[in-house]
């Protein structure tokens, strides 16, 4: 445990992908590389490092920006000492791979199907970057092009390129990205105001947390502190199984946007249930200050947004479940890849769409890891122990409840509609970590 210097965030030593929200819309990439050769993994930080804004530099005129996250494979390939290793927290050590029947990564979701180099030992460094079109992003590629430069011991092994419209939507349709906490000391606002700030100790290693104790810190602390971890996943979604399953349980059309509102716990638009329970409210749904200003007390029993929704399960807010909800908050970073499939249409074209989905907080087991397995995978938290979560759940025939007078409506036999492709657990250290890693000469 790490001995606080002081209640002020160090703004200008985090990565300003941690915290700052991302443009919209935008254009982005995920470079995963191999250090086959570990000085030359040091020089590429070397190199990075000046080119990555932090929190405080972070220029939201300019949108263009790039990160650097690194596996616990990359910091033994980088040569950090034994000693410092093993500060690290156990999932994180162990990987997304290896604790993927804990999280409910089974099945098709099973590492065994994961897309390789998905999954391996051989994914060391995430590279990430964004910009607001893919022109500008032309900038951010030639920036990770030049750090890569005749470092022939670091090695491109995966590339993903993703994308976010103007409309914010993701593959099935619905308005993505609106539900972010806010931060004590960062100035960022949350999107909710009736959430108070969370402390930051929940988001960035060595600060005091919502249990009033110091967020651990990696030893030494110039190597842990103003860190966050980060769980990076690649999530295929089956867009045409979502809706043609809605389409043959619907009465009408009507009823078919309703039931798809119903499981996300939103409209299309991104209006929520529980403010418009009844149709969509478009004008609702593009507004910044109203489409996340609510909670959940006034309707304990779902009737207006299911209490097994995907949205509300993800984040239950004031509603009464098993536990503390503010313990298990987290930055949700969600980000499209591969076409829309056309409206309208109910058979798969085979093509590969689905989201890159980034958790950012300091605690990957109580906050992502808690998240999979109680709120995504069971359902006792909220008294329906069969069921899981309609959407992104590994749902065994559990089914879904959509609460409703006179009479509840019950769906079975759900199909898997998300299907993790792979992942990893990543740190993203301060800026001050990355230059200590680079200096190394072990």
């Amino acid at each position: 445990m790490s001995i606080e210097k002081g209640s002020a965030l160090e703004l200008d030593d985090i990565q300003a992908a941690a915290l700052q929200p991302r443009p919209i819309p935008y254009a982005g990439f995920y470079l995963a590389l191999r250090i086959d050769d570990r000085r030359q993994g040091r020089e590429l930080l070397r190199r990075l490092t000046p080119v990555l804004d932090s929190v405080a530099s972070f220029d939201p005129a300019r949108q263009v920006s790039l990160a650097v996250a690194l596996s616990f494979q990359g910091l033994k390939a980088l040569g950090v000492p034994e000693e410092s290793l093993t500060t690290f927290p156990e999932e994180f050590r162990e990987g997304m791979a290896a604790r993927a029947e804990y999280i409910g990564d089974v099945g098709e979701s099973a590492p065994e199907n994961w897309e390789g180099p998905l999954g391996s030992k051989d994914v060391h460094l995430i590279l990430a970057g964004l910009a607001p079109d893919t022109t500008c992003l032309e900038t951010v590629l030639l920036l990770a092009r030049d750090a890569l430069r005749d470092l022939p011991g670091v090695v491109v092994i995966w590339q993903q390129d993703v994308h976010v419209g103007p409309d914010e939507k993701e593959p099935f349709g619905f308005r993505d990205g609106i539900g972010q906490p806010a931060i004590e000391g960062t100035g960022i606002p949350g999107t909710n105001p009736y959430e108070e700030p969370l402390r930051a100790g929940e988001f960035i290693t060595g600060y005091k947390d919502e249990t009033h104790g110091i967020t651990p810190v990696p030893q030494p602390e110039v190597l842990g502190r103003n860190g966050t971890y980060v769980a990076f996943r690649k999530l295929h979604t089956r867009v045409a199984d979502f809706r043609k399953y809605l389409h043959e349980r619907a009465t009408d059309p009507a009823d078919e946007e309703l039931l798809a509102a119903k499981f996300v716990g939103r409209w299309p638009s991104g209006a929520p249930l529980a403010l418009t329970p009844d149709k969509d409210d478009p004008e609702l749904g593009a507004d910044p200050k109203r489409n996340n200003a609510f909670m959940y007390g006034d309707d304990p029993e779902g009737l207006k947004c299911p209490v097994g929704a995907h949205a509300r399960r993800m984040n239950p807010r004031d509603a009464v479940v098993t536990g503390e909800v503010r313990l298990h908050r987290m930055i949700r970073r969600g980000t499209t890849y591969g076409p829309p499939l056309p409206k309208g249409v109910l058979e798969d074209d085979g093509a590969d769409r689905g989201i890159m989905f980034a958790f950012v907080g300091a605690h990957l087991d109580r906050q992502f890891e808690f998240v999979q397995r109680q709120w995504v995978n069971d359902g006792k938290f909220i008294g329906a122990p069969a069921e899981k979560d309609p959407l992104i759940g590994v749902n065994d025939d559990g089914g879904f409840t959509v609460p409703r007078k006179p009479i509840r409506r019950r769906f079975k036999g759900l199909p898997p509609f998300v299907v993790n492709r792979g992942g990893e657990y990543c740190f993203m250290p301060g800026l001050s970590a990355l230059r200590w890693i680079a200096d190394l000469d072990t």
